[in-house]
């Protein structure tokens, strides 16, 4: 484990990864991983991480406001590649200040792919990542819900030896009367706890007739009245 420099301080990194250009940032301790899958905890990549920097850049509004197919497609490739640009500076930057880091890939590739349920995971959950760094609480869309972008968020993380507290979690808001993710769901993959990737992956992505690759559904994400977070009312 890295040295602790006096001067150090979780709002250092967090300030660095911010000023980098990501949207939010949050921290979570080694401890906080407990129920991780085995081969999917953080010091099954990195054995000496003792920490997990989680960062999120939002897509923009209109993304969600278009037919999915190609805009809202090429809006979130280009989201996800600026997302593990920023893990990738932000882990130079933390090794500046004698740790060592881990960018992870935020999306692809993985290895871990299960051809009967077609369920593919990432090398670390980044969704269960976001909550134990209080980023946010995982929706009935099994998507991260953050009071201010909703749910559209790209997420990515950072390993490192730093010894960082966790920040708190988030606050809850799915509201326990709403479903309208679930009812939203053309092909019924949703039950409020997880998604059958069976029933999403063959309806949602697609590719068209030039050969480029297509998002056909997000009704999950566009569903959901908090999709852009909790907007401000107007003033009294």
């Amino acid at each position: 484990m890295a040295a602790r420099p006096e001067r150090f301080m979780e709002s250092t990194v967090k300030k660095i990864v911010l000023e980098l250009g990501a949207d939010l940032c949050g921290l979570a301790h080694i401890e906080s991983f407990s129920q991780a899958p085995p081969g999917f905890h953080p010091a099954d990549i990195f054995s000496r991480c003792r920490s997990v920097v989680v960062l999120a850049k939002r897509l923009p509004r209109g993304a969600g406001e278009v037919n999915p197919r190609i805009v809202y497609n090429r809006a979130n490739d280009l989201n996800i590649l600026e997302v593990d640009r920023l893990a990738y500076l932000s882990a130079l930057a933390i090794e500046n200040l004698g740790a060592t880091a881990v960018p992870l890939p935020s999306d692809s590739p993985y290895d871990y792919w299960d051809e009967a349920k077609s369920r593919g995971r990432g090398v670390l959950s980044m969704r269960h990542s976001a909550v134990l760094a209080g980023l946010g609480r995982l929706g009935r869309s099994t998507l991260v819900l953050n009071r201010q972008f909703g749910n559209m968020l790209t997420l990515g993380a950072v390993l490192t030896d730093l010894d960082l507290k966790s920040d708190p979690p988030a606050e809850e808001l799915c509201p326990d009367n709403c479903g309208l993710c679930l009812k939203a769901c053309p092909s019924r993959a949703l039950d409020g706890t997880t998604v059958d990737q069976q029933r999403c992956r063959p309806h949602t992505y697609g590719v068209n007739a030039r050969g480029f690759g297509v998002v056909n559904c997000n009704l999950c994400r566009t569903g959901c009245p908090l999709s852009l977070g909790v907007r401000p009312g107007p003033a009294s």
